[in-house]
């Protein structure tokens, strides 16, 4: 099993079995077979050609897939884009509560913790939706989904709820029903990906020397659990012509888990170094792709690290790291790479 150990407590991360063979068996390669109709690519440059060649179409885009089979627009997709942003900046103007209690299992608590403070006064309907269990299978969230759309009327917490639920209030029920969906398409990452960042961090490196930037802690743990490790391409001329290795009918995996980890990019890759980002630029630095390409960045980008900024300094101003009795956290197999099961305890 590859492990990466991290210095404080000697801590083990150990990977699921396919993301370990990943980093077993191709680590500084630049493009390889993963089966017969994908090829794996880390190679910085062909990354960047890759994802520049051509837009992402419908299906390769991660948060505006089409929905129950109806494609999302892009003027949709950016009026869902803006109306979560509002949520979020709202979120982060309201003070900051340096004494909430954050111990317990992470990435759960951080998650709960996040889905309050952004979507905490949207009804109980919607709020359920951003739930982590929704995860284990597509038909419990379609369920939900359709029992929420069919109630008659929202009920509130008497505070005004969130611009993403507004969309939801429409009368007739199949519109409400895909709003909902697109409720839990927009709001339910943002609680994911800050949760899981955040607890990958505290995994890696708690406690932080007090002079250490929570950004550069950030950067630093997304360069070695990069939340989105994986960017597929389906197959398209354009990527053969890029490289001959890469087949006509290839689809392409582009893995940020394995370019940010290539150990002829980055000096000491394994070891967790914040302060390596006191030199570097996390936008103009070959192979470091925790939002995707230059051409085409996460719309989340500008909610995901303020958010992780404040959920960070919460845990450090009350001394949160993992229980020193645990010496290893799990990274399964899923769509966002994340620490499972750390028990986090504020320091004695």
């Amino acid at each position: 099993m590859h492990a990466s150990v991290t210095a404080p407590g000697r801590r083990a991360t150990a990977f699921a079995p396919r993301i370990d063979a990943l980093l077993r068996d191709h680590l500084g390669e630049d493009v390889f077979r993963l089966d017969p109709g994908t090829v794996g690519v880390a190679s910085p440059t062909l990354i960047d050609e890759i994802l520049a060649a051509r837009p992402a179409n419908d299906f390769e885009r991660p948060t505006f897939k089409p929905l129950q089979g109806r494609a999302i627009p892009r003027t949709e997709a950016s009026a869902v884009m803006r109306a979560v942003g509002q949520d979020v900046r709202a979120a982060l103007q309201t003070p900051v509560d340096l004494s909430a209690d954050l111990s317990g299992e992470w990435p759960h608590v951080a998650h709960n913790h996040l889905r309050d403070l952004v979507f905490g006064s949207d009804p109980y309907r919607l709020k359920v939706l951003v739930d982590r269990r929704l995860e284990w299978t597509p038909k419990l969230t379609w369920a939900v989904i359709a029992g929420g759309a069919a109630l008659p009327r929202h009920r509130g917490t008497g505070r005004p709820a969130s611009r993403l639920a507004a969309a939801t209030a429409a009368p007739a029920y199949g519109e409400r029903r895909h709003a909902m969906g697109m409720y839990r398409r927009a709001a339910a990452p943002v609680c994911f990906t800050v949760s899981a960042l955040v607890a990958n961090a505290l995994w890696l490196g708690a406690p932080f020397a007090d002079d250490v930037p929570n950004r550069h802690i950030i950067h630093e743990s997304l360069r070695l659990l990069p939340v989105s490790w994986n960017l597929l391409r389906v197959a398209s001329p354009e990527f053969h012509a890029l490289d001959g290795r890469i087949g006509a009918g290839d689809d392409v995996l582009m893995l940020p888990l394995l370019s940010h980890r290539d150990p002829a990019v980055w000096d000491a890759p394994l070891e967790f170094r914040p302060e390596r980002w006191n030199h570097l630029d996390p936008d103009d630095t070959p192979g470091y792709l925790p939002f995707g390409h230059a051409n085409e960045r996460c719309w989340g980008r500008h909610m995901v690290m303020p958010l992780a900024e404040r959920l960070l300094d919460t845990a450090r101003h009350n001394g949160l790291a993992p229980d020193p009795r645990q010496t290893t956290a799990r990274v399964p197999l899923a769509g966002l790479m994340s620490v499972v099961g750390v028990r986090m305890v504020p320091r004695s």
